[in-house]
């Protein structure tokens, strides 16, 4: 997690140092400004722009943003950067005493909530937590899928589960994988209903008749390529692959080639479009994935190897299936991997 700190006293400065050096223990990336009178002596980069322009930018480079001071402080300093809670990072502030931490902004999604507590242990302060789910102890659908990683389908509607849950009681669950452990207060078991949520690949399903789809990320994508095959032509066929799959975009962890297309336009930018981080291995690599793939001499002359893309998305992953072997059209190749998935719900 990359993390930023301000402080605005001597006082509020030497907290800041205490809560980088142990948030960065923890493996978080930190960075300990202040904006004092005094800065110089307080062991912090000064800030020497405005509070304004260094909160635009740390709004767009950070995780966290942590404030010590005044409430009213950082509520002017983020009021202009503020869009939603699934792009806002988090933003926690503390006094400069150390007494109180308090999550400002995106407490479950952007995870402020459970950095917060954090930093209220570490440092003997009390958590102030003011969203309706934690203090009432009611399931939070938004922290759910984010410490699970899942993709949530509509914010609206997990706006519409929470309050559910808060003022009418139990909401449905179902999950098409494996479920290990005990439901949370405000969700039941069921196939059916006015509404609930279901854990599943496919965003298109929805046993509810108003269903939030939380999507894990099981599906790795093996592509291949002709060189400067643009990037719509490699979205055209993913899609169009993984809609045979009945899979969503959404459900996707990783995008998988050979290095010799590491700086291939087309896959870099489709990559980027849906936030994917890809991979890439030698022929030596892909050569040692075991199974029975789609060779093509042609490939093989090309790329030494002579199945690119089934290999590419076996090798991504530790202990995947091959569920669709190679897709050709318009000079692109497709198949996928599954990974299996367990739903903990004590996690």
């Amino acid at each position: 997690m990359k993390i930023k700190l301000i402080g605005f006293s001597s006082a509020g400065c030497s907290l800041v140092n205490k809560i980088s050096e142990g948030l960065s223990s923890k493996g978080n990336e930190c960075e300990a400004y202040g904006k004092c009178t005094f800065v110089s002596e307080c062991s912090v980069i000064p800030v020497t722009q405005t509070l304004h322009a260094w909160t635009e930018v740390a709004f767009q480079d950070s995780d966290a943003i942590i404030f010590v001071g005044a409430v009213g402080i950082a509520v002017r300093a983020i009021a202009p950067f503020v869009k939603t809670k699934v792009a806002d990072p988090a933003i926690v502030v503390l006094d400069e005493r150390g007494s109180y931490s308090i999550p400002l902004l995106s407490g479950h999604i952007g995870g402020a909530n459970t950095l917060a507590k954090i930093i209220a242990e570490m440092i003997g302060a009390e958590a102030v937590i003011t969203t309706a789910t934690d203090i009432n102890g009611k399931f939070s659908v938004d922290s759910f899928a984010e410490e699970r990683g899942m993709y949530i389908s509509s914010m609206a509607c997990a706006k519409d589960i929470s309050a559910y849950i808060l003022e009418k009681g139990n909401v449905g669950f179902k999950s098409d994988f494996p479920v290990y452990g005990q439901l949370m207060n405000g969700l039941v078991s069921a196939d059916d209903g006015d509404i609930g949520i279901h854990i599943t690949s496919n965003d298109a399903k929805g046993p509810f008749c108003k269903t939030l789809n939380l999507i894990p990320k099981t599906t790795i994508i093996g592509l291949g390529c002709r060189k400067d095959t643009p990037a719509e032509n490699i979205e055209k066929l993913v899609i169009k692959v993984l809609k045979s799959n009945e899979l969503s975009i959404h459900s996707v962890k990783s995008a998988a080639s050979i290095d010799l297309k590491m700086n291939e336009p087309g896959i870099l930018n489709f990559c980027k479009k849906y936030g994917l981080e890809p991979e890439f291995f030698s022929k030596e690599e892909l050569e040692c994935v075991e199974g029975d793939f789609s060779e093509s001499p042609f490939v093989k002359s090309i790329t030494g190897v002579g199945n690119v893309c089934e290999r590419a998305a076996l090798k991504a992953s530790a202990d995947g299936k091959l569920i669709q072997k190679k897709v050709a059209e318009n000079g692109v190749t497709v198949a996928l991997v599954s990974e299996p998935y367990i739903v903990h719900l004590d996690k």
